[in-house]
């Protein structure tokens, strides 16, 4: 059955669209605005999920401490905005980025990550531009392997490196520890702070990520912030990893069923251009709300594949069904906007002002 919201969604905007709950978005935003204050560790949002300055804004007036982007681009868009206080958690290499990044150091904040010597040496350019000192974190690997050094000698060593390079100056460490990995984190963060001591530095910052270690927030002796993302709208992944209830999940994919060419299967009008073949490791591709026993079971582009095998309840043709997406940051990227609402009431657009920002 359609709701009367769905039926508004889909009259004066089509779908598929995303839509999200304001009232919701504000509710988490408080949440985890209080565990992080509760455990005495500043809140540094991850912009990479809603890529909006408006909600930027919201989560640093609820006393975020500045914000967190994954890539230059980002950064650019929220300073335009007027936020000074920006953490660039990625690898900035290469003669283009650092002359943008030496420009943005004219108008902002900004302290950027680095785990190895090549991307440290190269940061002079942008303090040379800006003509001031480039803040710089290290990016530590505790568990995860992605980018990071692995050990804290190689930490002790950029610190070294950074110690002696004009125009830089140490920041502190990066660190997205894995949700069972913290004892291992702690020794890490421990031996790498006995050594940098002794170069003569101190971290200002200790920063740890993301929603899936909200539970372990405060964990980390000598942790200063963390650096959660996905929390503000939530997902089926958010909601597995025990964050997160479905009642927390803010932002839903409203999609058409177009087609039901057989009892035990449909098609949606939301296919890998939409909700993203990202599966985070879960059955299907997103949870329907008015059919959770609805598998979407595979994607075209503009076609997902409903499995109704195991659903005692089925779409009919023309039926607008809401979808909890399994990862909602990358569900957010494919789209130029989304819809807000408050109850059954639609409040207005919000452009995806930091979609697509590459580099």
């Amino acid at each position: 059955m359609t709701t009367l919201l769905a039926q508004k969604i889909a009259r004066e905007y089509g779908t598929p669209a995303l839509v999200i709950d304001m009232d919701r978005v504000e509710r988490n935003i408080a949440r985890v605005q209080k565990i992080c204050d509760d455990a005495g560790v500043a809140n540094r949002p991850h912009i990479k999920t809603h890529k909006s300055p408006l909600l930027a804004k919201l989560q640093i007036e609820a006393g975020a401490k500045g914000i967190t982007c994954q890539k230059l681009g980002e950064a650019e868009v929220m300073a335009q905005a007027g936020i000074d206080d920006i953490l660039i958690s990625y690898n900035l290499i290469g003669e283009e980025k650092m002359a943008r990044l030496g420009a943005l150091l004219t108008k902002t904040n900004v302290t950027v990550a680095a785990d190895n010597p090549v991307v440290i040496a190269g940061l002079t350019a942008a303090a040379t531009a800006a003509g001031r000192d480039v803040p710089v974190v290290i990016e530590c690997d505790t568990g995860r392997k992605r980018a990071g050094v692995e050990t804290p000698a190689e930490v002790i060593a950029l610190a070294s490196q950074i110690k002696g390079t004009p125009g830089l100056s140490f920041a502190g460490l990066l660190m997205y520890p894995t949700e069972t990995g913290w004892a291992d984190a702690q020794r890490f963060h421990d031996e790498a702070l006995a050594g940098i001591r002794q170069l003569g530095l101190e971290p200002k910052i200790v920063s740890t990520g993301g929603s899936p270690n909200l539970k372990n927030i405060g964990k980390l002796t000598g942790a200063t912030e963390h650096r959660p993302g996905t929390y503000i709208y939530n997902d089926r992944m958010q909601v597995a990893a025990g964050v997160a209830t479905w009642d927390d999940c803010a932002l839903h994919v409203y999609s058409t069923v177009v087609s039901r060419a057989a009892p035990d299967r449909g098609i949606l009008d939301a296919g890998s251009k939409t909700l993203t073949a990202d599966t985070g490791g879960l059955d299907g591709y997103g949870l329907i709300l008015e059919h959770p026993e609805a598998r979407i079971a595979r994607f075209a582009e503009e076609h997902g594949f409903l499995d109704l095998t195991k659903s005692n309840t089925r779409p009919a043709v023309g039926d607008v069904v809401r979808i909890v997406p399994n990862h909602v940051c990358v569900v957010v990227n494919m789209s130029d906007e989304v819809v807000m609402v408050r109850g059954d009431e639609i409040v207005g657009i919000l452009p995806v002002a930091a979609r697509g920002k590459l580099r």
